[in-house]
């Protein structure tokens, strides 16, 4: 079953399109959903969000909190779940917060990007695209932009498919688009 990353930018949607297909893909295959989430009620708006999206899964959802260690989360999973990982930038913030090595980011976030390929179960993940502003005015900031900017990379090369969401409608990526863009210039 195919593998789905979803990208955008904040409240476009991505969250509810990945709920909409995981809970769909479990209905059509008798499979359990479940959702790795990666936010921390830190502040209180945060935790208004979390409320938010508590709020919007269903109750016969499994849901597995995992802001630091998501590969580990999605290894525990059942490998036939219906698996829905939101969101992959709060993962990456959490653990530049924490001190961690952009090398040491990127090392981990390679493994889960692996990890969420080799799954044989229907798999959706969230992320937002954050490259598309301003030039952030502070260094963390921009290593921040950056870091998010090859771990979506890295996604995109191992999931099947991925979709670029704006105002909560989903548009193909292409895999073959450099193929595409090549034969323009032959």
């Amino acid at each position: 079953m195919p593998s789905v990353l979803l990208i955008g930018g904040a409240r476009s949607g991505k969250s509810y399109a990945a709920q909409r297909l995981i809970q769909k893909a479990g209905r059509l295959h008798g499979l359990q959903a479940t959702t790795v989430v990666t936010a921390e009620a830190l502040d209180a708006e945060m935790a208004e969000r979390i409320m938010m999206h508590r709020e919007e899964r269903p109750a016969s959802m499994n849901v597995i909190e995992a802001p630091m260690h998501l590969a580990d989360a999605i290894a525990s999973t059942g490998p036939t779940d219906a698996l829905m990982v939101d969101c992959v930038t709060m993962w990456l913030s959490n653990r530049m917060l924490s001190g961690d090595s952009i090398e040491s980011i990127e090392k981990s976030a390679r493994a889960v990007a692996i990890g969420l390929s080799a799954r044989p179960g229907p798999t959706v993940v969230v992320s937002n695209e954050v490259g598309l502003g301003v030039v952030p005015e502070h260094a963390v900031g921009r290593k921040f932009r950056d870091l998010q900017g090859r771990v979506n990379r890295m996604l995109t090369d191992e999931l099947d498919r991925a979709f670029f969401v704006v105002a909560g409608r989903l548009l193909p990526l292409s895999k073959d688009g450099w193929t595409d863009a090549e034969d323009l210039l032959a």
